[in-house]
């Protein structure tokens, strides 16, 4: 059987990336090491390469002005959602280097690169296309802060082990109250993560969907709900002790009385460089689905 190629776009054999960065976590030792030799690859190769880490401000500050047409990123999930976070809002597509423990969203595993390089190098690749979202704390008629998210918006009890009552309306019109532990607003790609945990259903990455997962409701609607890309979502918070919004597994924010939580589609959309063909998330699915994320950290 002849070989698939899904091609960029770009003719066979030209590389039309002028300026690349590679970062890796900061934490992972060996994704800071192997930069080196990449870095030190890709310039034998010709080409125009930065090394930076994703915490670093200066950094951000360089993808901010577009100095940047691609990013490599080493490390795990969690790096590639702080990866989306910097890269999205700017049309910087993300190629990830697997150096963690699970990898679900990795393109490339620690001992691939040099192979996955060349194929790079020849345009032998496609740019995955994956929604974020926007989320939004209201108080009253001020927007207190925004974020991009890449996988969901939680919004939840803190530390006090007592359900938050929440009034979800979509599109302006009331859906229902919950008394739970929280609702998930998920994109697509989030839907393998912590919407999963809580008993959501798996959603193709190329769909443009939000997801709404309650988490742990009592004597409430117990089934998830996809709606449609147009749509958005204002969750409403009542409760007399602590309710916090978490984005992407970042440090929550603290919800008062009566804050909203607004979630909507983002003009945004992430890429991700693919090898493999289209076909490669159902493939992947069960053995990924066969581990478990949580035994050690995944950064």
């Amino acid at each position: 059987m002849d070989k698939l190629v899904y091609n960029s776009g770009m003719p066979e054999g030209e590389f039309g990336f002028q300026h690349i960065a590679v970062a890796p976590h900061p934490e992972i030792s060996v994704a800071v090491e192997e930069t080196e030799h990449i870095v030190s690859f890709l310039r034998d190769q010709g080409l125009r390469v930065t090394s930076g880490l994703l915490y670093d401000e200066n950094f951000h500050h360089r993808i901010n002005r577009g100095e940047f047409d691609l990013l490599i990123a080493l490390g795990g999930d969690g790096t590639m959602l702080r990866a989306g976070h910097l890269c999205g809002p700017h049309g910087v597509p993300i190629l990830g280097i697997n150096m963690g423990r699970f990898g679900f969203l990795m393109e490339i595993q620690q001992d691939g690169w040099r192979e996955a390089f060349q194929r790079l190098l020849q345009g032998d690749f496609w740019f995955e296309k994956r929604m974020m979202l926007i989320a939004e704390q209201v108080r009253g008629d001020r927007i207190l802060g925004e974020w991009d998210v890449v996988n969901e918006a939680v919004v939840s009890r803190g530390g006090i082990v007592r359900p938050v009552q929440m009034e979800v309306n979509v599109d302006g019109r009331f859906l229902a109250t919950y008394v739970a532990d929280g609702m998930i607003a998920a994109t697509p790609t989030g839907s393998t993560a912590y919407a999963l945990a809580a008993g959501g259903p798996i959603l193709p990455p190329e769909l443009r969907t939000i997801l709404l997962v309650p988490i742990a409701p009592h004597l409430s609607i117990d089934r998830g709900i996809v709606l449609a890309e147009g749509s958005s979502v204002a969750i409403k918070v009542h409760t007399t002790h602590q309710a916090v919004l978490s984005v992407d597994g970042q440090p929550p924010i603290e919800l008062a009385d009566g804050d909203y939580v607004n979630v909507h589609a983002s003009s945004h959309t992430l890429q991700f460089i693919r090898f493999q063909d289209p076909g490669y998330f159902y493939r992947n699915l069960t053995p990924h689905m066969n581990q478990n994320p949580s035994i050690g950290i995944t950064r």
